[in-house]
């Protein structure tokens, strides 16, 4: 018997699903437990090993490997959590930080607040003045030397820096992603000084053109490492002590995973990593389903997140942006906000009602946790709408305080609103879904697509109470909840689907028609790189995918479109041909005619991605058929449309439904780990995997 177990440490919760290669699923759920989430994991995997009747240590002795989720390195940046760190960089280039390519002044700024201009700012520097450093170097355009580096100077600015206290170094000098020389010579030299010093080199975390993208991209990469690596040490060490044979994987924003002994070094790599996970099982699921388009949503406690899968594959980027500053990350594209079942409501100054973004996380949680939290939440609300039962969570472990929820809503809600408890809750429900459609139309009609060639995915331990509301909102005619063995912890099963995944990248700008060899010599240096860092990982892979890609834009443009390079040896026709490409897809983002091909074409990042596809992965067991109609397990006082009030609501106990089974609207659908509402005018059918499908029914038309 082999396992692969895949956790994903949210905010709130931390979410654990264990596979074996006999194709049983189980999976479970606790608290996390900040400020070391290193204690929630240990605790779901004994959650685990309680499901399957044995010790946790001969668990983890027959565990493959476990994938590993984090909310912690974009938590840290996120809320500006980080240590102090240093920076070092060429002379008469510190200032570019600073400077931000004015950049810095709208980048993750909403089209509301960049209506006032007067507001904007640049205050959020990544760190003082006094701890970004000039050395003396000089590299070109072309890699070549033009001054050497002086070594005496770089000692100085190191032992400035041990003097204030620093114990990270971001070192990103000019050019040097053409030639790395200098970077790894300082990286010598702070070695001799302080080998406990970590440093990270631009050329390794960020070889792409664009000062300010790169450095903002190493100083933040440089600002989570030592946390992540200090994480990862003391889990991998607890898991050790528990047996586990396998190794421990770091899942990265790129949607693969890496070897936690690698993940510290290109910390930045895993920023979003747990948000990608529930993109990747819904990539598998929807292979399973027959669906090439997906809307995949997750709602946890925290956040809620949207990603997308067109024609069968997951939509990526190359850049994402983290309090204002860009991060050169190859990532899965995952829309975010904070609006997950902890989310907080709150009145504004002008009377109106709000939603999130601040969440009431796992400490203290909803006030119908009974922990001390006394805001008012969209779990609060749903509890005194009768959504969720008054009997708990987890199957009754996470006992739920009606009356907390009720008093928290009374105060902060309904009486600056002059509503009942109830109309605010109800209110409550209803600006989330508003809310949550409102980012769905960013993700998919704004995106270009029609959300009517989609099917929408919901998961996450919110999202299936309100998945049928906000899909309505886009106008998405299915909706798929994965439940089975699965349920709430579907991110977590993507994790334990997701295979190896490195990309390395390389920029090197120049003009079409790209010499063939010159453009070769790129792809096979990077191939090289992803190649032998597979071979690190200490993973046997049944195969090796390699995928080549070149960023390319009009001249005197600054947008860049990623597009693919085909396989084998390239020459003058394979890079038309991706020419070709970049224009079609050029237009097909920006609009017909929008493209000048006359300005001319360039070639800037060459790009290799690799994945070492893992011996087996997990895969939903199928459910058996239905003899019969379902049994209904309970009613209950359902209030779930604004005017209506409570209506007695049939209550179905997921574990008695069976495949092919029809629950008629309104309704609820009891799972453990989480709550499905179908409303009225609804149908949720069973599939031979377990998942619930919820269509319109026939009487209320398409």
């Amino acid at each position: 018997m082999a396992y692969v177990i895949g956790v994903d440490v949210g905010g709130t919760f931390t979410d654990a699903v264990l596979d074996d290669d006999s194709g049983s699923v189980i999976a479970a759920k606790a608290p996390s437990t900040p400020p070391d989430y290193s204690r929630g994991v240990l605790e779901v995997l004994e959650l685990l090993a309680e499901q399957l009747g044995r010790p946790v240590e001969e668990m983890l002795a027959e565990t493959h490997h476990v994938a590993h989720g984090t909310t912690s390195s974009l938590n840290a940046l996120v809320m500006r959590q980080v240590p102090e760190v240093g920076f070092l960089t060429t002379k008469g280039h510190r200032d570019s930080i600073f400077i931000m390519n004015v950049e810095g002044r709208y980048l993750g700024r909403s089209p509301h607040e960049l209506q006032h201009v007067l507001a904007q700012d640049k205050d959020h520097h990544l760190l003082p003045k006094r701890h970004a450093l000039e050395v003396t170097e000089r590299i070109d355009r072309d890699g070549e030397v033009v001054v050497a580096l002086d070594e005496d100077e770089v000692r100085r600015r190191v032992e400035t820096l041990r003097a204030d206290g620093i114990r990270a170094i971001a070192v990103s000098l000019l050019w040097a992603f053409r030639n790395p020389v200098h970077e790894r010579r300082i990286r010598e030299l702070v070695g001799e000084i302080d080998p406990d010093i970590y440093v990270a080199l631009s050329s390794e975390v960020s070889p792409r053109i664009r000062e300010f993208a790169r450095n903002s991209t190493t100083i933040m990469s440089t600002q989570v490492g030592p946390g992540l690596r200090d994480y990862l040490t003391s889990l991998e060490t607890g898991l050790e002590e528990r047996g586990l044979a396998g190794p421990l994987l770091v899942m990265q924003s790129n949607g693969g995973a890496v070897a936690a002994s690698e993940a510290p070094a290109q910390a930045i790599s895993t920023v979003g990593s747990v948000l990608t996970g529930g993109v990747v099982g819904s990539s598998q699921l929807g292979r399973r389903l027959g669906h090439r388009n997906i809307i995949s949503t997750d709602v946890g406690g925290t956040t809620f997140l949207v990603g997308l899968i067109v024609d069968g594959e997951p939509e990526r980027d190359t850049t994402t942006v983290i309090n204002h500053h860009p991060i050169n990350v190859p990532t899965l594209r995952v829309h975010a906000i904070g609006s997950g079942g902890g989310a907080i409501a709150w009145v504004d100054a002008g009377g109106n009602l709000r939603i999130g973004p601040h969440s009431a996380q796992a400490v203290p949680g909803p006030a119908c946790y009974d922990q001390g939290g006394t805001e008012p939440t969209n779990t609060d609300a749903n509890l005194v709408l009768g959504i969720l039962p008054t009997t708990g969570l987890l199957g009754g472990r996470k006992a739920l305080d009606l009356e907390k929820a009720r008093e928290a809503i009374r105060t902060r809600v309904a009486e600056p609103l002059g509503l009942s408890v109830e109309d605010a809750a109800a209110a409550i429900h209803a600006a989330q879904n508003a809310q949550t459609g409102d980012l769905l139309r960013k993700s998919v009609v704004e995106a270009g697509h029609d959300p009517r060639d989609f099917v929408l995915y919901a998961f996450g331990g919110s999202g299936p109470a309100f998945c049928a509301k906000y899909a309505t909102h886009l106008g998405v005619a299915e909706v798929v909840v994965p439940l089975g063995p699965v349920a709430s912890a579907f991110s977590a099963y993507g994790l334990a689907a997701s295979d190896i995944a490195l990309a390395q990248e390389l920029s090197d700008p120049a003009q079409l028609p790209v010499d063939p060899v010159r453009a070769e010599k790129n792809f096979a240096q990077l191939e090289d790189q992803v190649r032998q860092g597979l071979d690190r990982q200490g993973l046997a892979f049944d195969r090796v995918e390699i995928v080549r890609e070149v960023d390319m834009r009009y001249a005197m443009q600054l947008a860049e479109v990623t597009v693919p390079v085909a396989d084998g040896p390239l020459d003058e026709n394979a890079v038309t041909a991706a020419a070709d490409r970049f224009e079609a897809k050029y237009a097909e983002l920006y609009g017909q005619g929008s493209g000048f091909s006359a300005a001319g074409i360039q070639a800037i990042t060459y790009r290799v991605r690799g994945r070492g596809v893992l011996p087996f992965s997990p895969e939903l067991p199928p459910l058996e058929r239905a003899d019969g109609e379902p049994e209904v397990s309970g009613r209950r006082p359902v209030y779930l449309e604004i005017g209506q009030g409570f209506v007695d609501t049939p209550v179905y106990d997921y574990a008695a439904l069976r495949a092919g089974h029809v629950v008629t609207g309104p309704a609820i659908v009891e799972v453990p780990t989480t709550t499905v509402v179908v409303p009225d005018g609804r149908t949720g059918t069973v599939d031979d995997l377990g998942n619930l499908h919820i269509t319109h029914s026939q009487k209320h038309g398409a």
